[in-house]
């Protein structure tokens, strides 16, 4: 601690910051309060505010930051992906985050068989590019969406797959790093000869050389006797794989798992094998987790790639998630017992022969006895193998949710132990967890022996977070009684406090020593792992926890805002792939305050100061907190992802309408808010008189008035067919309608937009369901209050929320099948209404056009027999918001069209930019471009040839606007065919009628 105070002098941090802006240094620097409490921290239990933020664009910046730093005794620290368990790249000091700029592959090999890339590059990003070349970077872990290679280098990371593929440092060729002087240094493997002439050099590395080489020469008894004979051995200063067995020098063993605080890395090449081409998971059930744990020796015969387990608490949460409705055909299966454990079992295999082979010798083993199984299922498709791994993936954040008070917690979470001894450590440790009264999941890397086990704690609890301390003690002394280690995968971080237990006392002062030799000056991520001679290294019980700090929330504060309070840091939302819809702000920016996590962490930041202040107290931090959330809020383009996404479910955009609205309570509102959550009643208006409301929006912006309330490519107004209100007579009329005419008929429930400003779909569905047979009646466009919701405008928006739902429920109490076309405005009713007002929430959902088809469909209503159907391949463009609420949406649609004997694809793209007003919005015009440029131009411009459909409106307008084409809705579509067809070609199953009633 004595570092951290050391170094949170703001008057050296300053220095630092003036003297880069003076240099050649090329990067950003953040030293605000609010990067600062970005970036305190990661995916575990601590909470350290760095001093700045600096972000590097090349390895010339790192080396100007850490030459600068050491002549002012800075302490800094490098930080990847940020989801560390441990707190590993927490620190006060000056934090280096290489993942905003450094983020480049630089280099593929395949001659060679390796690639060179920036620390800053993401292990699924690396992947994906090498995929189209049939290799693979082997090592896995489960946050492979936004964990960087650095990240990965700097706590020696794997996971699945380990038993056969190793860990990272087994890949490493050579590393470019910056020493502790700002010298830079390339580390590869040498001859020892080479090795002992660089110990001679009279500089920073040499010295390093030296000791290193002294320390491995003359403890090599100790070494071969402390480090256990596992795939999890030590990490963190490995020792014993630096002189290999051809006598060769390897310091990048020593360098990975040394969390940064013996260099920083800059560029690793890294070796990269063939992608095996065919792979089968077969998931095995079992009544009991502890009988899946005894049966993994047995199945291990079959030498499989990987056996993964996973218990009932994580099977029991995953039906809770998205992820359920891709692999319930699997794991959902009916069972005479409860599942309370679940084995997945993988081959790898370069050809069919092989993998047959592989599976053969499974089956045998499991039909020979003695397994005590449930069932077991082999799956070989490509795409539901990925859906079952992603399950698996997830239950770090799963649990994350596994009460709703507690949370699965990260402390204890990857003890490893030779994995003959696993059934017996975790039936003790089970009885540890169970003696201090706490709940827990399990799951993990059966295979290797390290299991991830997160208690359920409350850290906001003084007697919850009491229980770090003796369970910590506790499991440690656990794993070595059964020659394990406290920490088999992801790093130590604060938990070094253990070093000694495990190293013991004469290779612990080796490892300070070697610490001494790469950093006299403690400057690299003090207090973790080593220190050198005359310092100490933190103990857990000094380290500043998130959950204490989270304590001085005022109650009706931390229950308003209780998923940023709830928010684990696990970093789903830096998710790498353009082409997944959460996070779009932080996708486009990579700046980490505008994420669901980043605005989680300045929401509790801010509801703390906020929290203080009401007791009198003064904090010179809040105005800055403050703002900083609201510009953070922004650029929140308010598209739901991390509602639904999101493991814990931090569902940012309703804390942002609830922030807005107490924010604006004591401001005045720009007056395109005033606007923006009133328009839907001017709509009304400007549908009546297109013409004069065209006219009048063109001299509006000729003269530049647009701009400056601050909205600009407004669309045209291109209004449906006329709709009247509903009537009471009109509900009279159809409750009173026969079961058989109520099967027959449909109420259209428009919406304001579309209805307004792409009146041809709202006609075409109308035609559509007409052609059907189905008698349509349409219930005029009403305010749904999106707008008003997004804007923190709450008292407009509950008036209009209460004014639809009992619309909607007239509507709805008829009997007749509701249907609506936009996805914002079905969706609303379980998301916005339902949040908000649950007392004045519908008892049944309004069906989308889709869902309203396939049921149809299902039921024999619709029955088109198709002979031959169109030539036209389609691409079917979702709704962001539809997507990542109701996954079904794009297996309903893609179901409908081929009914129709149309062949659709859904494509994979991540938010349009648009989200409603916000590609309006002068200042976001920018971002929104760049948003669809990065996702949407992309797949609309492959070159493929299929015809674009697209369900949202915003998504169409988006697309309208930059592309200046006019995309069609699948109903559109749809009708096209329909209307196509020859009689003989397509018969429906009701009598063909084409009636119409506006209501």
């Amino acid at each position: 601690m004595r570092e951290r105070e050391r170094t949170g002098n703001s008057m050296p941090i300053e220095q630092l910051l003036s003297s880069l802006s003076r240099s050649e240094f090329s990067g950003d620097v953040a030293g605000d309060a609010g990067s600062r409490t970005v970036f305190s921290t990661d995916n575990s239990i601590y909470q350290v505010r760095p001093a700045a933020v600096i972000f590097p664009k090349n390895a010339h910046d790192i080396s100007t930051v850490v030459e600068q730093a050491h002549a002012l005794k800075i302490t800094v620290t490098a930080r990847g992906g940020g989801t560390g368990t441990n707190g590993q790249s927490l620190n006060t000091g000056v934090l280096i985050d290489t993942s905003r700029h450094m983020n480049q592959i630089e280099e593929l090999d395949i001659s060679a068989g390796s690639v060179t890339v920036q620390p800053g590059v993401v292990l699924s990003q690396l992947n994906q590019f090498l995929e189209p070349h049939g290799y693979f970077f082997p090592p896995t872990v489960s946050t492979a969406s936004r964990a960087t290679i650095g990240g990965m280098v700097a706590t020696d990371a794997s996971g699945k797959g380990s038993r056969i593929f190793g860990k990272t440092s087994d890949y490493i060729e050579s590393m470019q790093v910056v020493l502790s002087d700002g010298s830079v240094s390339t580390i590869k493997t040498l001859d020892f000869a080479e090795a002992t002439e660089i110990a001679k050099q009279e500089n920073l590395i040499g010295h390093a050389y030296c000791e290193v080489l002294r320390v491995v020469a003359q403890n090599a008894a100790e070494i071969d006797k402390t480090f256990p004979q596992m795939n999890r051995g030590l990490t963190g200063y490995n020792l014993k794989n630096i002189v290999g067995a051809d006598n060769r020098i390897r310091l990048s063993y020593l360098l990975a798992g040394s969390e940064g605080t013996l260099a920083i890395t800059t560029s690793i090449t890294l070796k990269i094998l063939k992608r095996p081409a065919l792979r089968a998971l077969v998931p095995i059930r079992y009544e009991h987790f502890q009988t899946a744990l005894e049966d993994v020796q047995h199945l291990l015969k079959a030498n499989p790639s990987a056996v993964e387990i996973i218990d009932d608490k994580v099977l029991s949460l995953a039906q809770q998630d998205p992820v359920w409705n891709s692999i319930e055909s699997v794991l959902g299966k009916g069972s005479s017992v409860k599942v309370g454990g679940l084995n997945f079992v993988e081959f790898l295999a370069d050809d069919e022969m092989q993998l047959s082979a592989q599976l053969d010798r499974l089956v045998d083993l499991l039909n020979g006895g003695q397994n005590e199984f449930i069932d077991w299922t082999i799956v070989t498709d490509p795409h539901l193998i990925s859906e079952l791994w992603s399950l698996r993936e997830k239950s770090v954040g799963l649990l994350g949710r596994l009460s709703p008070t507690k949370q699965g917690t990260a402390f204890v979470e990857d003890a490893a132990v030779p994995p003959e001894r696993l059934p017996g450590f975790v039936r003790e440790f089970r009885e540890i967890l169970d003696a201090h009264g706490v709940t827990y999941g399990m799951y993990g890397h059966a295979d290797v022996g390290c299991l991830h086990v997160r208690p359920a704690l409350n850290m906001r609890d003084k007697g919850d977070a009491a229980l770090i301390r003796p369970i910590s003690d506790e499991v440690a002394k656990l794993a070595k009684k059964y020659g394990g280690l406290l920490w088999g995968e992801h790093g130590r971080g604060f938990r070094g406090e253990y070093s000694p237990f495990f190293f013991g006392p004469v290779l612990y002062r080796e490892l300070c020593k070697i610490k001494g030799a790469f950093d006299p000056l403690n400057l690299f991520n003090p207090g973790k792992l080593a220190a050198p001679d005359g310092e100490t290294i933190d103990k857990i019980d000094n380290v500043p926890l998130r959950g204490q700090i989270d304590r001085s929330i005022a109650s009706d504060l931390a229950k308003t805002y209780d998923r940023a309070v709830a928010c684990n840091g696990n970093g789903a939302c830096f998710n790498w792939d353009k082409a997944d819809p959460m996070c779009p702000s932080y996708k486009v920016t990579r700046d980490r305050s505008q994420s669901p996590k980043g605005r989680a962490a300045l929401l509790r930041e801010w509801a703390r100061l906020e929290s203080i202040k009401r007791h009198g107290e003064s904090n010179t931090d809040l105005p800055a907190i403050e703002q900083a959330l609201h510009a953070s809020f922004s650029t929140c383009l308010s598209c739901k992802a991390c509602s639904s996404q999101c493991p814990i479910k931090v569902d940012i955009p309703a804390m942002k309408s609830t922030f807005l609205h107490r924010y604006y309570a004591d401001r005045r509102r720009p007056l395109r808010h005033i606007i923006v959550a009133h328009s839907e009643s001017a709509f009304q208006i400007a549908r009546r008189l297109p013409f004069v409301a065209n006219a009048a929006q063109s001299i509006f912006s000729s003269i530049g008035a647009d701009r400056l309330i601050g909205l600009i490519d407004l669309p045209r107004i291109r209004p449906a067919s006329h709709s009247k209100p509903l009537g009471p007579r009109d509900l009279t009329r159809l409750t009173a309608l026969s079961a058989d005419d109520k099967a027959r008929t449909v109420i259209l429930l428009e919406d304001t937009f579309t209805s307004t400003f792409d009146g041809k779909v709202v006609d075409a569905t109308v035609d559509l369901l007409g052609q059907l047979g189905y008698t349509v009646w349409r219930a005029a466009p009403k305010s749904n209050g999106k707008a008003a919701h997004v804007l923190g405008k709450l008292d407009v928006f509950e008036k209009i929320a209460r004014a639809a739902v009992a619309h909607q429920s007239q509507l709805i109490k008829t009997g007749v099948p509701v249907v609506g076309i936009e996805p914002v405005t079905t969706l609303m009713q379980d998301h916005e209404y339902k949040a908000f007002r649950p007392d004045v929430a519908l008892d049944r959902s309004v069906l989308s056009i889709e869902e309203f088809l396939h049921q149809e469909i299902r039921s024999g209503a619709i029955a088109p027999k198709v002979i031959d159907g169109p030539n036209s391949r389609y691409a079917l463009f979702l709704h962001c918001m539809e997507k990542t609420s109701k996954p079904a949406t794009s297996s309903l649609w893609t179901s409908v069209l081929k009914t129709f004997g149309m062949t659709a694809q859904t494509i994979a793209t991540g938010c349009c930019g648009m989200a409603g007003m916000f590609g309006h919005e002068i200042e976001h015009a920018g971002m929104s471009d760049e948003l669809f440029q990065m996702s949407w131009a992309r797949k609309l411009g492959d070159g493929s040839g299929d015809i674009p459909l697209m369900t949202g409106f915003s998504c169409r307008c988006q697309t309208e606007r930059i592309t200046k084409t006019k995309p069609q809705h699948p109903v559109q579509a749809l009708l096209r065919v329909l209307k196509d067809m020859p009689d003989q070609r397509c018969i429906i199953a009701c009598n063909m009628n084409n009636n119409l009633v506006a209501i």
